[in-house]
Order: C-alpha cells, then structure tokens, then sequence
C-alpha cells in the first residue's frame, strides 16, 4: 500500500486534525506548523502571529481508498474559503487557509478541487494553494487534542461531524452499487437515521408524456415520491409546485425556515416545520430528483446543512 500526503491549513488545528481523524482512508494526522520563516517553532511563537506559520495538519491517505479530490472536497466543507486570516473566532495568519503539496503531481487535481469551489461559490477562495515549503509537527499536547480533551476548545461545529459520519456511511455503502433507486433508498435511510429528521426522502422526475393524463401537469413530467424514510407524503409534486417542485424548476437548494410562509408549500404532514430541498443533477445538469427532508421543529436547517447534503446527493 503506497501513502500520500497533503497538508490542510484551515483554523485551530485541533478541530482539523479531528475532522481529518474520521474519513475513511486516512491513514495518519499529525497538527503542526507550515511555510514559515525558521526552523522548529514552538506554539508560544506561532502564537504571537509574526512567523509565517500557518497551523496545518498533515494528512497521510491511502489514495486506493479516498482520493486526493474528495480529501480538498471536504477541507472545503470545513473552512470558509473566502474569510481572510480568519475561521471562527480565531484570527491571524496563523489562521490562514490553505492547501500545500509535496508532490508536484497532485497540482492538477488540486486545481480541479479549487476551480470546483470557486464555480460553487461564485468567487475565488482567498484559500492559498501551493507547495510545502516546511513543516514542523506541533507538540505533543497538540497532537490528538480533542481526543484526549473532548469538551476542549473547536471551531467546527458538532453538525459538522455528525454530517462527516453520514458522508462516509453513505459512500461506504453505495460503494460500486449501479441502481438509482437504491442508491436513492440508502442515502435516504442513513441521512434519516444519521441526522433524525423527521422525513427523508427522494421525489423522481416522471418522464410520462402528456398522453399520461393525471399524472402530468400541462403537459410537464412531475415529481413522483422515490425511496423515503418517515410518515406517509404526497405521491406526486407539480413542476414548481411546493418547495419541491420549486427547487427542480430553479435548479437549486431550498432552505425554510417556516414553511407556513413558504408560498404554495404543500402540507403533506401537519408535523412538518422547516424544510430543506436539494436538486440531484444527472449527467446531462438536468435535474432528475429532489432529496426533500422534513423537520417538525422550526429553523432547523442553514447554509451547512445545504453544502453537506448537496454533497451526499453528489454522490
């Protein structure tokens, strides 16, 4: 088995070393300092914010089991690439993000990943990305913090991780399967179970044509309930009808908060609070699914929610 390497910038390094700790071919993490001005800092010099140094975990992966696209995909989902010298509460450019290789091989791959998040946010990340110019591992206090300090200081939020674990259930389970809609039935089953909403669930796009009769809506395919977890719901959904319908006609991601405000929201449920609509794109961009999740508490989903579950139903 051949290991590579990639470094990750991205805030405290505690919280991204945990992160980093709970994907699935990770082989090792190891919090330290990188491309500063001298050789073996210690953390009161770092601190003091003029080195250079940048905490940074170093990752070591098995390429056969997570690959080096899906590794800066997830470094992503944990910064915000377009916040200066600073994550969280922590400021500084220690805190600065950024992704540095030691191999000049995975530049490519890295730019795809940079030009990806860029195209999702509608900017350049301010994220930097080039090659190692040194590290230094941190001391030994710093190495697996969280571990041994599980109440102790991190910026990432519980969500975050409790979204990792769904992430690397649901990629370990689709594994090589070819069927959408059991691939749809598992992601629904793990996110439901993962994360207890009230209803997870797939709506598909019916291509029947308008000869169909009832079961299209002037002359336009519906959306006709998939693989779900929760209480029964509606059996067909009309093109931009309800939030559902909404999202497949805008092609994009639906968070409300109330969906009593939400204009023509559908009331499959009198339970159902706030709501959460993702579009699954195929091949072509076209939308051929919606991944709608129920809450029967109000405000439930945000922005992390949204980019997490755009990614699971990437997949």
């Amino acid at each position: 088995m051949e290991l590579k390497g990639i470094y990750f910038a991205g805030g405290c390094f505690w919280g991204v070393e945990h992160f980093f700790k709970g994907v699935t071919g990770v082989i090792s993490t190891t919090p330290g300092y990188a491309n500063g001005r001298f050789a073996n800092p210690t953390y009161e010099q770092v601190y003091k914010d003029d080195t250079g140094f940048a905490e940074t975990v170093r990752v070591e992966y098995n390429p056969a089991a997570v690959s080096l696209e899906t590794l800066c995909r997830l470094f992503f989902m944990i910064i915000d690439p377009l916040s200066l010298n600073k994550q969280g509460e922590d400021c500084g450019t220690r805190y600065r993000t950024g992704v540095y290789y030691s191999s000049k091989a995975d530049l490519p791959a890295l730019e795809a990943a940079f030009a990806a998040e860029a195209e999702r946010l509608g900017a350049d990340p301010v994220t930097e990305l080039g090659p190692l110019q040194c590290f230094y591992s941190a001391e030994e206090y710093h190495q697996d913090y969280l571990d041994k300090n599980p109440s102790g200081y991190c910026h990432l939020s519980l969500k975050t991780f409790a979204y990792l674990r769904v992430f690397e259930k649901v990629r370990m389970y689709l594994a090589e399967e070819t069927d959408s809609v059991a691939r749809m039935a598992e992601i629904a089953a793990i996110v439901h179970e993962g994360m207890k909403f009230f209803w997870t669930g797939f709506y598909r796009v019916a291509e029947e044509s308008a000869a169909a009769g009832k079961h299209t809506d002037a002359g336009r395919p519906q959306l006709v309930l998939g693989p779900f977890q929760g209480p029964p719901a509606c059996l067909r959904i009309g093109y931009g009808r309800g939030v559902c319908g909404t999202a497949w006609k805008e092609a994009r991601t639906i968070v409300v908060p109330d969906v009593e405000q939400f204009p023509g929201h559908i009331a499959c449920s009198s339970a159902s609070k706030s709501e959460i609509v993702v579009p699954v794109f195929g091949p072509d961009g076209r939308v051929i699914a919606v991944l709608d999740i129920d809450s029967d508490r109000l405000a439930t989903f945000d922005s992390e929610d949204a980019k997490w579950l755009e990614l699971i139903v990437s997949l």
